[in-house]
């Protein structure tokens, strides 16, 4: 199993994220502050966490469907990506889509959650050509749904 070093910011000793079981995908991610997310707005929520990333990894921030399908809190560009080479504190982009009611977050409280990959060594080139496949450049609701 690979480990992967994590520094918390003074006082988050109690937010290092976990996973809630052990065959989760991500690692649940606490809001290090209490925060008001207003009606169709967005803000950068700070999690206390500073992470250092093997070369060849990326950890992916994603939204938490309990947040989302509750009260319409997602993040904004999911998934968030935190490259091998950052080391500041990993923050959340969260978006209240609920055009009527605030959002209020509070410290400790799990506002995303967080995947690590492994990430293929890869080289674009430049071709000529792309092959053809059947669906071809369709895209974009191009099978009507």
């Amino acid at each position: 199993m690979e480990q992967i070093k994590v520094v918390m910011a003074e006082g988050c000793h109690d937010l290092v994220p976990h996973k809630a079981h052990h065959d989760d995908a991500g690692f649940d991610l606490y809001s290090r502050e209490d925060v008001i997310v207003a009606p169709g707005k967005r803000a950068l929520i700070k999690t206390g966490l500073f992470i250092e990333l093997p070369y060849g990894y990326e950890a992916q921030v994603r939204p938490r469907s309990g947040l989302a399908i509750k009260h319409g809190i997602t993040v904004v560009n999911s998934p968030g990506t935190v490259d091998a080479g950052y080391r500041g504190e990993v923050g959340v982009i969260l978006l209240n889509t609920d055009t009527e009611e605030a959002f209020h977050i509070t410290r400790g409280e799990r506002i995303a959650q967080m995947v690590i990959q492994t990430l293929p060594e890869v080289e674009l080139k430049v071709a000529e050509a792309l092959s053809e496949t059947k669906r071809g450049e369709g895209g974009f609701g191009s099978t009507k749904r």
